[in-house]
């Protein structure tokens, strides 16, 4: 079954054409790699499956729904409920501590749970630095509670955009085994990298360049579930799987 669908997802901008034609589906429990050099697209295509961003053309169905052609505030509602973020610079509210960052997202989709917000932040291993400020935090402890912070609402999708890029080898090698840890469990798991060691521990790795699906890598791990079928091949010259 897939969580997501793209069929000829285009994005236009003025005179620049970011994503031509993209068709791509992605497994329920997969983990997924997307990458490529600058201006290749990756970070319009994650503004548009995080649905921050709508395709010029082409559907985007998510759970079935097709959010091209959701409203904004719709958009809100579905990125909240279904789709857990995880960025680059944390975004972590400063005055608030790690673990109130954690209940922040719990107030926007329900009500705030101490208690289930502590479980979150011991699920990577940060309880013990739960009162912390973010200026007291490490980077990589920073980049833990925004991954407690995604997971909090139980998302349908986990997607990450350079999750490890500020990070040191030690700290980088942190969350990628927190991410082997939820594809594990059956999340599915969307990361845009630039750094091919991220991406090898993914199911696949798509590489973009300019804005097309240039190449599909299949990274075969012992343990990855589930296997992308005969619907997940290798793209035609087209971009098209």
């Amino acid at each position: 079954m897939n969580l997501l669908e793209l069929q000829d997802v285009s994005k236009i901008y003025g005179n620049l054409k970011a994503l031509h034609g993209l068709t791509l589906s992605v497994p329920k429990g997969e983990w997924l790699a997307i990458m490529g050099p600058s201006g290749s697209g990756k970070t319009t295509l994650m503004n548009i499956i995080g649905c921050m961003d709508k395709p010029t053309h082409g559907s985007v169905l998510l759970e079935g729904v097709d959010i091209a052609k959701e409203r904004a505030k719709n958009l809100t509602l579905i990125r909240r409920d279904k789709i857990g973020l995880i960025f680059q610079q944390f975004h972590l509210v400063q005055y608030l501590t790690a673990l109130e960052n954690v209940m922040a997202a719990q107030y926007y989709h329900s009500m705030p749970d101490e208690k289930e917000a502590l479980e979150a932040l011991e699920r990577v291993g940060l309880a013990d630095r739960a009162k912390h400020l973010p200026s007291q935090l490490s980077g990589g402890e920073q980049q833990r509670v925004c991954i407690a912070r995604a997971l909090i609402n139980y998302p349908a999708l986990i997607l990450a955009d350079e999750p490890t890029g500020n990070l040191d080898e030690a700290n980088e090698q942190t969350v990628i085994e927190i991410f082997k840890r939820l594809h594990q469990e059956g999340r599915t798991i969307i990361v845009v990298t630039h750094d091919p060691e991220v991406a090898e521990d993914a199911q696949r790795t798509v590489v973009l360049e300019h804005g097309r699906i240039n190449r599909i890598i299949r990274n075969e791990h012992e343990g990855n579930l589930p296997r992308p079928g005969p619907a997940q091949a290798e793209p035609s010259e087209g971009g098209a799987q």
